[in-house]
């Protein structure tokens, strides 16, 4: 047994069933570590009953504050990361433990929509630092939604990022890793059916600032120091123009956007640099824009 799969569920009572059984179902032996994140929907009840260990946090941690909470639990060579709201192929493991084998540091799998199409392999990193999801080719890094990881990669490079909440957390490990020179991959053959957004509220306010928080975070640690003050100089730049001009959508509240920089600059001071500013630059230079 060379896998932990951790599954973080909250409000998962609809789902969460399906996805422990697509875990049944795996040709390579693992353990399963489910995290409750305080659901009050039965979900860690549920889980128990489909016989696999559940660890029942007293708050909400998120997805990242989940999978962070149960990490020093985590035993085994490798450990992966699950949404609840995914059901893998049987062959989904064994394709993933392949590819660490083979030398990656971390691996990711396809995620397909409700109608058979790809929904990502991975996540590619734009010009102004946003994540996206890929659907071919290289990938900068995994979707957290189905991935495999090393565990001791995972903890040198500084575990993972709790306070995110969720959103960016794959994209900012992944950085990290590729930091430190390790490789992440795709692993099309890995596949994985996902409900996308059946917990989270995707376009919701809080998803918003999740969002625009995470991503400056994450250039705070992990691009060149010009790329993280042009970005946080535009994030302020169009703040400002919000509110004289007060647009309509979530995104582009006024309160919403304050509440990004407020959280941002109160978070900066704690914020640790990964890896070294060559290293920044080459990472950088290398994805950017793809």
């Amino acid at each position: 047994m060379r896998t932990t799969v951790v599954v973080v569920t909250w409000r998962g009572a609809g789902h969460v069933r399906a996805c422990l059984r697509g875990l049944a179902a795996q040709t390579r032996p693992h353990r399963v570590l489910v995290v409750d994140n305080a659901s009050e929907d039965g979900s860690g009840e549920l889980a128990r009953a489909e016989g696999v260990a559940v660890v029942r946090l007293a708050r909400n941690a998120g997805y990242a504050g989940g999978i962070a909470a149960v990490l020093d639990d985590v035993d085994t060579e490798f450990v992966a990361w699950l949404n609840d709201d995914a059901v893998p192929a049987p062959d989904w493991l064994a394709h993933l433990e392949d590819a660490l084998d083979a030398g990656a540091a971390a691996a990711g799998a396809r995620l397909t929509r409700p109608d058979g199409g790809t929904q990502t392999i991975g996540v590619g990193l734009t010009a102004l630092g946003y994540g996206h999801d890929r659907t071919d080719g290289e990938v900068f890094g995994f979707c957290g939604g189905a991935a495999l990881l090393r565990v001791a990669e995972l903890r040198a490079v500084g575990g993972v990022p709790a306070a995110f909440f969720c959103y960016y957390e794959d994209t900012d490990t992944s950085w990290r890793l590729r930091l430190h020179g390790h490789e992440v991959v795709a692993v099309p053959r890995a596949t994985a059916a996902h409900a996308h957004g059946a917990t989270a509220r995707l376009g919701s306010r809080q998803f918003h600032l999740w969002n625009e928080r995470n991503r400056l975070l994450m250039l705070a640690r992990c691009a060149p120091g010009p790329v993280f003050a042009r970005e946080l100089a535009r994030f302020a730049a169009i703040t400002a123009k919000v509110v004289l001009r007060r647009p309509e959508g979530a995104n582009f509240s006024p309160s919403l956007r304050l509440r990004v920089l407020g959280q941002v600059l109160v978070a900066l001071p704690g914020t640790r640099r990964a890896g070294t500013p060559e290293a920044r630059r080459r990472v950088w230079a290398r994805w950017a824009g793809r």
